[in-house]
């Protein structure tokens, strides 16, 4: 899989079947020289090595070769692009998407059809996103896995073989968060006893740039590409119970994670584009399905401190939810927040959405979908004067519906264009 490219590297994760070497070799396009790299997959790791192809220039490709025994593989990494003049800004495209459910060979244990279109994923490569953005439920861990880590690694280890996947992980960058699903058993939260075991299963198969603080564990996180820059949150590790008692002790993120947040978006570039991608969704208003809006406390105070230090640029993603939408969350005295949910990959669809969610009025008309489905978030233009698109594509890669912004809407009255 191509983990997270930077401006002058580019990973690759790589799974062997047993305690071998793996050889990894690539070449920087234009260049002569070859450079190589030696590791050792372990049976401690799963036979995991994670692999940094070094020596690439911003938006440069290298050509990569992988020998593990007597098997070879190759491809192309990327760097990520870089410019300083807004005319020179380059178009990015992020496929996003959860809910990856696999079905356990024993029947006993899953629902054999509960997983289908998995043609979903040559959908997503055929767009050629420079980068995918996993929003959590990427894998179903199931009864037998639950207070078991071997079988948590097991399942992660066949779903990640799993045959129709393999050319969507080699065609583009990959980032992840992850919800309930891949962190412990269904609506999870922070009493789970074996959320290290799956924090470390987490880090193992998705290499983020980062993981949490030296001293506040989770899957939280920064990431950029171009001049997008990604929040990554973790709602499961430190989450209250949802039938917790509403107050400014329940949390969905924790205390130390959200004071973390603020000081990123503050430290964040002005005048970027900010997106906060969570498992659960952010801005619903009321329903009985998971949500922030069951800490009402939390997610009134982190509202009201976006709107008081005037942080601008800023969306949200999500997933969880076995359907699409874009809410636009209208602020007097501010810009609109927008959310784009997208969900289920692979997951059933629901026959019918719950009346709170099709009654929702912030629900930005033809966006709710209930099918399996991904996302694209293109932006294109000059720097300083970007347009978002928001569209969401069905199995195999149809047009479901599209929604486009400019980013200089995203900020407060008065605040149109740059600033110093």
């Amino acid at each position: 899989m191509r983990g997270p490219a930077e401006l002058t590297s580019a990973t690759l994760w790589i799974q062997t079947d047993a305690a071998i070497p793996v050889k990894v070799s690539w070449r920087v396009d234009g260049e002569a020289a070859e450079r190589t790299l030696e590791l050792a997959a372990a049976e401690a790791s799963d036979h995991v090595v994670v692999a940094r192809l070094t020596g690439l220039k911003p938006a440069a490709t290298a050509t990569y070769r992988v020998q593990a025994g007597a098997e070879l593989r190759g491809g192309t990494v990327r760097a990520q692009p870089y410019w300083t003049k807004p005319a020179d800004a380059a178009e990015l495209t992020i496929a996003i998407g959860s809910c990856f459910f696999v079905a356990d060979p024993d029947p006993v244990f899953s629902k054999q059809d509960y997983g289908r279109g998995f043609e979903i994923f040559d959908a997503i490569a055929a767009k050629k996103p420079d980068m995918m953005l996993w929003l959590g439920d990427n894998l179903y861990l199931q009864q037998p896995d639950f207070y078991d880590p071997s079988a948590m690694a097991a399942r992660y280890r066949r779903q990640r073989a799993f045959e129709p996947l393999q050319p969507l992980l080699a065609a583009t960058t990959h980032l992840a968060i992850w919800d309930d699903h891949d962190y412990g058993p269904n609506d999870s939260d922070t009493s789970f006893v074996l959320k290290g075991e799956t924090l470390k299963l987490f880090q193992r198969y998705w290499p983020n740039p980062s993981f949490g603080l030296p001293d506040v564990p989770g899957t939280f996180g920064v990431a950029r590409y171009g001049d997008l820059t990604f929040f990554l949150l973790d709602d499961r590790y430190y989450r209250s119970p949802n039938r917790w008692p509403d107050g400014p002790d329940k949390t969905m993120f924790g205390a130390r994670q959200l004071e973390w947040l603020k000081q990123a978006l503050v430290s964040a570039p002005r005048n970027g584009i900010k997106i906060v991608a969570g498992g659960s969704q952010f801005w619903k208003r009321t329903g009985r399905f998971e949500g922030w809006h069951h800490f009402a406390a939390e997610r009134r105070a982190f509202a009201d401190w976006l709107i008081a230090q005037k942080i601008e640029g800023v969306v949200f993603l999500s997933g969880d939810r076995h359907f699409s939408e874009l809410l636009k969350i209208e602020r007097p005295g501010a810009y609109p927040l927008h959310e784009f949910t997208s969900s289920p990959l692979t997951s059933r669809p629901p026959s019918r959405l719950d009346k709170a969610d099709r009654d929702n009025p912030d629900i930005v008309p033809g966006t709710q979908v209930a099918k399996r489905q991904f996302g694209l978030i293109r932006v294109a233009g000059p720097g300083d004067d970007r347009r978002l698109s928001f569209e969401s594509y069905d199995s195999a890669g149809a047009l479901l519906w599209r929604e486009e912004l400019r980013a200089n809407d995203l900020r407060f009255p008065g605040r149109q264009g740059p600033r110093p």
